[in-house]
């Protein structure tokens, strides 16, 4: 690689650090480990071309330009999270990657097809999970209990809310959910 070729690598991996908190090979190397991908399967998940997963990995891209593959990005995050944290099984995390594959992007909360039992009703603990992948997508853990922490003394609930599905585990935010339900 010549000095032109590492200068465009260096400010791809720049832009990436701004746009996505970190360069994408770092992000997608993190993902294909804690979730047991290869490369392969996270370019069909992500719904990207093997070659296109490659150049944002390596820098030759910087941008990923569709914004459903960027809430896929998202949405595979929080899996490896709740993988690290035990909140999901490694069949579990199989088959939510396969509802991550076929979402299309747009609004967690209204992709119901993605949500719906059999019936058509959504599960409590999906419901749970999608509030929670809302919150993550807009704030990192630690700054979502800073925000609750200061919230605290004037609005304990709301507080309380932001804590538990923010930051905490799925089991203890579907108790909550079901506690809060009249």
């Amino acid at each position: 690689m010549d000095a032109a070729q590492q200068d465009t690598t260096a400010r791809a991996r720049e832009l990436q650090r701004n746009w996505y908190g970190e360069p994408l090979g770092a992000l997608f190397r993190r993902l294909i480990d804690d979730l047991g991908l290869n490369q392969a399967r996270l370019a069909g998940v992500l719904g990207l071309s093997a070659p296109m997963l490659s150049q944002l990995m390596s820098g030759q891209r910087a941008k990923i330009g569709n914004p459903a593959v960027v809430q896929r990005v998202q949405l595979l995050q929080e899996l490896a999270g709740q993988v690290a944290d035990g909140s999901v099984s490694a069949a579990e995390a199989t088959d939510r990657m396969d509802e991550i594959k076929k979402s299309q992007g747009g609004s967690v909360l209204t992709n119901t097809s993605q949500t719906a039992t059999s019936s058509g009703a959504p599960t409590v603990k999906r419901v749970v999970r999608e509030i929670q992948s809302l919150l993550r997508s807009v704030a990192a853990a630690g700054d979502i209990i800073d925000a609750a922490d200061s919230l605290a003394p004037t609005h304990p609930e709301l507080a309380e809310f932001l804590k538990v599905y923010g930051a905490g585990r799925t089991a203890d935010a579907v108790a909550h959910y079901e506690a809060h339900q009249s």
